[in-house]
């Protein structure tokens, strides 16, 4: 199992464990995160489950794909230069204690 901490926009932590292979979207959606919408289901296809990895963690969870960049620049609010969309981002046993920031909304 791999932990996250999703940290809110006005600073609550939630702390869940996740399975290796799962997104870190699918980990908050089935672990009733708020924050986290999701609802494409992980296809890519909304921003509804965009984050700010925290910059501890950003080297571990790599760089955008331009599929991800285009739609966090067509559909987030507030994308900054560690934003991701979580459904992109696999648990890994490296990633065990990852921190993700959530905006203040989902659009």
């Amino acid at each position: 199992m791999v932990k996250v901490t999703y940290i809110a926009a006005d600073g609550t932590e939630t702390t869940v464990e996740g399975k290796t292979g799962d997104s870190v979207m699918h980990t908050a959606v089935s672990n009733d995160v708020d924050g986290i919408v999701g609802e494409c289901g992980g296809a890519m296809m909304c921003a509804t489950c965009h984050c700010y990895v925290d910059e501890a963690w950003t080297d571990k969870t790599g760089e955008r794909q331009s599929e991800e960049d285009d739609m966090l620049e067509g559909a987030a609010s507030e994308v900054k230069a560690n934003s991701r969309l979580s459904c992109q981002i696999k648990l890994t046993p490296d990633l065990d204690g990852l921190v993700v920031h959530m905006p203040e909304d989902q659009f």
